[in-house]
């Protein structure tokens, strides 16, 4: 064992001083750091309420939505008549057509009608005299014939009954809702209903095998115009679904996204060498120059878009001003400080043989920052593509625009699904193509 006298110890201090004499910041800046951010927690759990806002905030909304997303609901309605007779009516634009025969819909001797919600576990009977709702393993009778619904029997925990009305919940499967003469039932199936072809199409409810030889063989359904033809032009226009003008819009949106980062970067570009403190020095212009590019990009490109909206009118022109005045400052911005970070022997060297500005430029410059110049912009025009998207809802063209109104109906969850993946194929695949050419003209691998 190895004994340090007093003389070697104090040696040892003296070599390192910031081992043994320690600032109380490196003593207790971690601890210090973890009280804050606890006590800055504690105050925002205070601000924004948070226990009243998870304890009012509607969960049971996030399940319904998000099962409309992958799903359709068919609604149709059974009326009692005086005379005993029920008839049965859908909705005007029912996912079925206009001449619905459903093989869930059962027709009865006795003139009751079965709606099989799902499968043989849960099913309504309809009669002129009582509607029997038959779910989690009981069967439960409602009574009409009295003028008002009358549950016959202990009422089950997923019925309601009101005044004059009885609510019965199946769950994700649907809903009956039963008065004194009529019954509606809500029947929910997995899937996006008549995406391909709407019900006002001739290949409407046909199976897979029987549209694809009409197309490719078939006699022509229209003499004017040949099936390949009409198929497309009937999925192109479904009312429904409305392909045509979601991928229009789609485009859009990808032309707003480009043409914004285009001239935001061919504007920018120049700019940057004025405001570069070691290739223009002008201390005056220097700091103007990147003062403007604060204020262009300290405005968040939603406020743009809103301002350029009111002034030209909602459309994609609003949407591609907005994308170039916020990437005019950010890609200012880092254009110049960029050139700010060159190494300057390369320039020396080339100005020291007595060469124009334009050629030191060319030569002792832009080889070193044109990697880097362009590696910033495509990333910047790949997240301009979800910007793009998002300034959209407030007018300024696009699939965002397309998309807000679908939510704001809050009935075309199932259209803000499809959009919503449309948005994330064309951001992956834009992502994946930026990185690739990024990787390739920094001279690094992709892993």
């Amino acid at each position: 064992m190895t004994v340090i006298d007093a003389n070697r110890m104090h040696e040892i201090e003296t070599r390192y001083p910031e081992y043994f004499h320690r600032s109380f910041r490196q003593r207790f800046g971690g601890l210090m750091i973890l009280i804050a951010t606890l006590l800055y927690s504690l105050y925002a759990v205070w601000f924004f309420d948070l226990p009243k806002l998870f304890t009012e905030a509607h969960w049971e909304r996030v399940g319904i939505y998000l099962s409309q997303w992958v799903s359709y609901d068919v609604q149709p309605e059974f009326r009692i008549e005086g005379d005993g007779s029920i008839d049965i009516r859908y909705p005007r634009f029912s996912p079925l057509g206009d001449n619905p025969h459903p093989d869930w819909l059962v027709n009865n001797p006795d003139g009751s009608i079965t709606v099989s919600i799902s499968g043989t576990s849960r099913n309504v009977t309809v009669s002129k005299s009582e509607t029997i709702v038959t779910a989690h393993g009981i069967s439960v009778p409602v009574d009409v014939s009295s003028g008002a619904p009358t549950v016959v029997g202990p009422v089950p925990g997923w019925m309601t009954v009101y005044d004059d009305n009885v609510l019965a919940d199946l769950g994700f499967a649907g809903n009956v809702s039963i008065s004194a003469d009529r019954v509606k039932i809500r029947k929910r199936f997995i899937g996006w209903a008549n995406f391909i072809f709407d019900t006002q199409s001739s290949f409407f409810d046909k199976p897979v095998g029987e549209v694809v030889s009409l197309i490719v063989s078939g006699p022509r359904i229209k003499p004017d115009q040949s099936n390949l033809s009409l198929a497309f032009d009937d999925i192109w226009n479904n009312s429904e679904w409305q392909h045509g003008d979601v991928w229009t819009k789609l485009f859009q949106t990808i032309v707003m996204a480009f043409l914004g980062t285009l001239l935001g970067s061919l504007t920018a570009f120049p700019l940057a060498f004025l405001a570069a403190r070691n290739i223009t020095p002008n201390r005056l212009l220097n700091q103007i120059l990147k003062r403007f590019f604060d204020f262009l990009r300290s405005v968040d490109m939603l406020i743009w878009a809103l301002f350029l909206t009111r002034a030209f009118g909602p459309g994609p022109l609003a949407g591609s001003g907005a994308i170039f005045l916020t990437e005019t400052g950010t890609l200012g911005k880092l254009y110049s400080e960029g050139l700010e970070n060159i190494d300057n022997k390369p320039r020396e060297g080339i100005k020291s043989t007595g060469a124009q500005t334009v050629l030191v430029h060319r030569y002792g410059i832009m080889p070193q920052i044109v990697p880097i110049f362009v590696s910033q912009t495509l990333y910047q025009w790949e997240s301009n593509v979800r910007g793009a998207a998002i300034i959209g809802a407030v007018g300024a063209g696009g699939i965002g625009l397309k998309l807000w109104e679908a939510m704001r109906t809050n009935a075309n969850w199932e259209n803000v699904a499809y959009m919503v993946i449309l948005i994330l194929i064309v951001v992956f695949i834009f992502d994946t193509a930026s990185n690739a050419l990024r990787h390739r003209l920094m001279g690094t691998k992709t892993h």
